[in-house]
C-alpha cells in the first residue's frame, strides 16, 4: 500500500518487510518516550506535564499517520486498496476490536463478577472462530465495500440494503458513543481537563485519523495503536506481578494470589461489620425506592439533612477529610427533578447490588465456579439464573462479534479470501494477548484492594481513592455506612471502568505508569471509534446516498460525502457521550445483541442456504431487531427511566435473562421468521444464486493463490 510522498515496494513480501521496519522504529520511539517520562518523573517534572506529554505525542503520531495516508481514491478510502497483508490486518483488527470496553472494562467485569465475567472473554474470542469459519473468506470473495453491500447484492432490491444500512448505523452509533465516552474519561484523567473538555480534545484525535484517509489511514493508525495499547496493558501487569509474587511471568504465578483472595473473602463473609453494612444497604435501597414515589419532597428533605450534617461535622470539629467529603456529596446532589429521579434509581440499584455477601463482588470460590449450588433453594435458584445468563451472554457476544459491521469490513481489505482467513487467525492471536492478561490483572488489583485498602480508617485511605472520587464519584466512592470510621468492603463502590485505569495507583506504581495505561486506553478507544465512524459514514454515503438516493454520484462525491458524515456523526456522538453514560461494558454488550439480531441470520443463511430470499431476509431482520429492542426497552434501567417504566425487572425478564443478552431471543426469532417467509415466497433469482456459487466455490486461480 502506498503512502503519499513515500515509495513503497510493490510485492507482498517487500511490502511486509517495509512495514516491519517502520513499525519497529515506531516501537523503539515509543519505548524511548516511556523511558524519558520515567526519568522526568524521577527528576521532578510535574505530573500534569507527564500526562499531557503522553497524550500529545501519541495523538500527534496517529495524526501524522492519518495525514500521510490521506486519499480521495474510492477503493483506497473504503477498503484500503485491498492490499493489507494478513498479519497487519490482524493487528489493525485487534486494535479495532480492543475498544475502551475491552481495554478498560474486561478486567473490571472480572474484578466485580469473578468467574461469571469470563462470559465476555469466551463470547468475544468464540465470535472470531465464527468469523473465520462462516463469514470472512466468503465476504472477501464477494468483494464489496460494506455489509449492506452484501445484503443488497445477495437478496436484491433496495429494502434489504436499506434495513442493513440502518441497522449498521444504529449498532455502530451506540458503540461509538461508548468509545467517545472512554476518550473523554481517559483524556480528562491524563490532562486534568473537565470530562466534557476531554471529550472534544480527544475527538480531534479521532477525526484526524479517519477524516482524511478513510480505511487506508485507519488501518495504519490502528497498527500503531495496537502496539501502544498492548505495551500499556502488559507493563503494569508484569510490574504488579513482580511486586506481589516476585515473578515477571504473571500467568504462571497468579494462582497464589487467587488462593489468598478466596481466603480473605471467606473471612469477610463472616465479619459482623460487613454483615451490618449489608443490612444497612438494604435499608438504603428501600429508602431510595420510597423517595422515587415523591421525588420533589425527597429532594427537599435530602437538602435539609445534608446541610444539617455538614453543620454538625463542623460543630464537632470533625476531621477535615470528613467535612470535605460531606460537602462534595452535597455539591453533587441533583438539581432538577429528572436528575433526582435518575439519582435515586442509581442509588437504589447500587445499594441492591452491594447488599449481597461481599458487596456484590462474588468470591473466587463461589458455587458458580465449583458447580455446586448447595442445598438452599434460593441459592440453587440464583445459581441456575447465573448459569442461564452466562450462556446467554456468551452466545450473544459470539454471534454479535461475527455480525459486527466494523469488524467484517476489515476483511474486505486483504488481498485474497485466503489472506482474509489467515487474518482472522492473526486477529485472534493479538486479541488473546490482552484477554489472557485481563483475568490476571483483575486478580492482582483485587488482592491489593482486599489486603491494603479494606479495613483501613477512612482518614487514612490511599490518595487514589480521593482523587478518583473527585474525578467521578460514579467510578469510585466511599461511604461510612455503619459509622465505625473503618472502610468495609460494602462501603467501597468501584465501577468496573476504573479497575484498569487506576491499577498502577492501586498497586503503588510510579505515576508515569498510570499515564502509560491511560495512553493505552486512549489508543484502544480511538482505534475503535475510527473504525465505527467510518462504518457509519460509509453506510450512509455508499449504501444510502449512492445506492438508493443518487445512483449517479461520482466516486469522488461519495468519498467527500463520507468525510463530511464522519465529522457530523462524531460531533453528535460527542454531545451524547458528554451526558456521562457510565458502565460502558453494559452498553457495548447491548450493541452486540442488536448486531446479532440484525445481521447474523441474514449473513449466515445468505451464504449457506440457497432458498433464502429477500422477503425472508427483510422479515427476519425486522423481527429479530423488534424482539431484541422490545426486550431491552423493558429491562435496561436507562431505557426504562427515559420511558418512565416503573415496574421492577423481575416482572419483565424472560427466564431471568439480562437485557444485555436480548440477542438470545432476537436471533432465533429472526432465523425462524426468515426461514418461514423464504419458504412461503418465491426462491431467489439466478443472479443471487450465481453470487452464492461464486462466494462458496473458489475458482482454480483462487485455489492456486491460496
Amino acid at each position: 500500500m502506498t503512502v503519499p510522498g513515500v515509495v513503497v515496494p510493490g510485492s507482498k513480501r517487500s511490502l511486509s518487510a517495509w512495514l516491519a521496519r517502520r513499525y519497529a522504529w515506531f516501537t523503539l520511539v515509543f519505548v524511548a518516550l516511556i523511558g524519558t517520562m520515567a526519568l522526568a518523573e524521577r527528576f521532578g517534572l510535574p505530573r500534569s506535564w507527564i500526562g499531557v506529554s503522553f497524550l500529545v505525542v501519541t495523538v500527534a503520531v496517529y495524526a501524522g499517520i492519518g495525514f500521510l495516508s490521506r486519499t480521495s481514491n474510492e477503493v483506497e478510502y473504503f477498503v484500503a486498496g485491498r492490499r493489507v497483508p494478513a498479519v497487519y490486518n490482524g493487528l489493525a483488527t485487534a486494535a479495532d476490536w480492543m475498544s475502551a470496553a475491552s481495554f478498560i472494562g474486561t478486567a473490571g467485569v472480572l474484578y466485580l463478577q469473578g468467574f461469571a465475567g469470563l462470559a465476555y472473554i469466551l463470547g468475544w474470542t468464540g465470535g472470531y472462530c465464527l468469523v473465520a469459519l462462516l463469514l470472512a473468506p466468503y465476504l472477501r470473495r464477494f468483494g464489496g465495500y460494506t455489509v449492506p453491500d452484501f445484503l443488497g447484492a445477495r437478496y436484491g432490491g433496495r429494502l434489504p440494503r436499506l434495513i442493513g444500512a440502518g441497522a449498521a448505523v444504529g449498532v455502530s452509533f451506540v458503540y461509538v458513543v461508548v468509545q467517545i465516552y472512554g476518550v473523554g474519561l481517559i483524556t480528562s484523567h491524563l490532562t486534568g481537563f473537565s470530562f466534557e473538555m476531554g471529550i472534544f480534545v480527544g475527538l480531534g484525535g479521532v477525526l484526524v485519523c479517519s477524516f482524511l484517509g478513510g480505511m487506508r489511514a485507519v488501518t495504519w493508525t490502528q497498527v500503531a495503536q495496537y502496539i501502544v495499547l498492548i505495551v500499556a496493558y502488559l507493563v503494569p501487569l508484569v510490574w504488579l506481578s513482580a511486586k506481589q509474587t516476585g515473578s515477571v511471568l504473571p500467568l504462571m504465578s497468579y494462582g497464589t494470589q487467587l488462593a489468598q483472595i478466596a481466603q480473605r473473602e471467606r473471612e469477610l463473609a463472616n465479619d459482623p461489620a460487613e454483615l451490618e453494612v449489608i443490612v444497612r444497604l438494604r435499608v438504603m435501597a428501600s429508602e431510595a425506592e420510597r423517595k422515587l414515589q415523591d421525588v420533589r419532597s425527597a429532594m427537599s428533605a435530602d437538602e435539609k439533612a445534608q446541610t444539617q450534617r455538614i453543620a454538625a461535622l463542623r460543630a464537632e470539629d470533625a476531621a477535615l477529610v470528613r467535612i470535605q467529603r460531606a460537602e462534595r456529596e452535597h455539591a453533587q446532589r441533583p438539581r432538577t427533578e429528572a436528575q433526582a429521579r435518575q439519582f435515586y434509581q442509581r442509588e437504589r440499584d447500587a445499594a441492591l447490588a452491594h447488599a449481597q455477601p461481599l458487596a456484590g463482588m462474588p468470591p473466587q470460590a463461589l458455587p458458580f465456579a465449583t458447580g455446586d449450588p448447595g442445598g438452599d433453594d434460593a441459592a440453587r435458584q440464583r445459581f441456575e439464573t447465573a448459569r442461564i445468563n452466562f450462556i446467554a451472554l456468551m452466545l450473544c457476544l459470539m454471534m454479535g462479534t461475527a455480525a459486527m459491521p466494523h469488524v467484517l469490513t476489515r476483511y474486505y481489505t486483504t488481498p485474497s479470501p485466503a489472506q482474509a482467513r489467515r487474518s482472522v487467525a492473526w486477529s485472534l492471536f493479538f486479541i488473546m494477548l490482552l484477554y489472557l492478561a485481563a483475568p490476571v490483572l483483575a486478580v492482582l488489583v483485587k488482592h491489593e484492594v482486599l489486603q491494603h485498602v479494606v479495613g483501613m480508617p477512612f482518614d487514612h485511605l490511599p490518595q487514589w481513592v480521593s482523587r478518583w472520587t473527585r474525578l467521578d464519584s460514579s467510578l469510585v466512592s466511599v461511604r461510612d455506612i455503619n459509622g465505625d470510621g473503618i472502610l468495609q468492603l460494602g462501603e467501597l463502590f468501584m465501577g468496573g471502568d476504573v479497575i484498569v485505569l487506576a491499577a498502577p495507583e492501586i498497586g503503588g506504581l510510579p505515576y508515569w505508569v498510570t499515564c502509560l495505561v491511560a495512553a493505552g486506553g486512549l489508543a484502544a478507544a480511538l482505534s475503535t471509534a475510527d473504525g465505527l465512524l467510518l462504518t457509519i459514514a460509509n453506510a450512509l454515503s455508499h449504501d444510502i446516498y449512492f445506492r438508493i438516493v443518487n445512483p449517479q454520484a461520482t466516486a469522488a462525491g461519495r468519498v467527500i460525502a463520507s468525510k463530511v458524515l464522519v465529522m457530523a456523526v462524531a460531533l453528535v456522538a460527542a454531545l451524547i457521550a458528554a451526558l456521562k453514560i457510565t458502565d460502558i461494558l453494559q452498553f457495548v454488550s447491548a450493541a452486540f445483541s442488536l448486531a446479532a439480531a440484525a445481521f447474523f441470520p441474514a449473513l449466515v443463511l445468505g451464504i449457506f442456504w440457497r432458498r433464502a430470499n429477500g422477503k425472508g431476509a427483510v422479515a427476519g431482520m425486522l423481527a429479530g431487531l423488534g424482539v431484541c429492542g422490545y426486550y431491552m426497552a423493558l429491562n435496561l434501567p436507562l431505557v426504562r427511566s427515559v420511558l418512565g417504566v416503573p415496574w421492577p425487572l423481575s416482572q419483565t425478564q424472560w427466564f431471568g435473562v439480562d437485557a444485555i443478552a436480548a440477542g438470545v431471543f432476537g436471533v432465533p426469532v429472526g432465523l425462524a421468521v426468515m426461514a418461514g417467509i423464504s419458504l412461503l415466497t418465491r426462491p431467489p433469482g439466478p443472479e443471487q444464486l450465481a453470487l452464492m456459487d461464486r462466494m462458496r466455490f473458489p475458482s482454480a486461480a483462487e485455489r492456486r493463490v491460496a
